[in-house]
């Protein structure tokens, strides 16, 4: 059983974008510690609906295999064994006296994205002004 099969499983019906990202980025971290599992990738991305969705995955696996190398390439002499890197950067410990507010959403991990990839707002409707929609007076006669 791989590190991947042993946190993650691969007996899932349907994945949200979130958790097919995390899920990606842990396969990204497998990749590089030599447990690569490119038919559960496949199957992510054919659950993603939209070629944007399945991009967002695809940089989610290269960032977990970048982390995964620097994380090697830090350590003395790239000694780090696959359970270490693994436990760095994909287990999430739960800490019982964390506190939701503390939690730093554009963080380091594995569930936080760069916000050049978090949802644009370009087409979110805002509420106008009534002046705002009136025609300016230079046009009226």
């Amino acid at each position: 059983m791989t590190l991947y099969e042993r946190e993650y499983g691969t007996d899932w019906d349907a994945l949200d974008r979130d958790e097919a990202t995390a899920r990606a980025f842990a396969l990204g971290v497998a990749a590089t510690v030599g447990q690569s599992d490119r038919e559960e990738l496949e199957a992510i991305y054919a659950e993603m609906e939209t070629s944007y969705e399945r991009s967002i995955v695809e940089l989610a696996y290269e960032e977990g295999k970048q982390k995964a190398h620097d994380s090697r390439r830090r350590s003395d002499a790239g000694g780090t064994d696959a359970e270490s890197v693994w436990e760095d950067l994909v287990v999430v410990d739960d800490v019982p006296d964390r506190d939701e507010s503390d939690a730093d959403p554009t963080g380091p991990g594995p569930a936080s994205l760069p916000p050049a990839l978090s949802i644009a707002d370009l087409l979110d409707r805002h509420e106008a002004e009534l002046s705002q929609t009136n025609l300016p007076e230079f046009l009226e006669r």
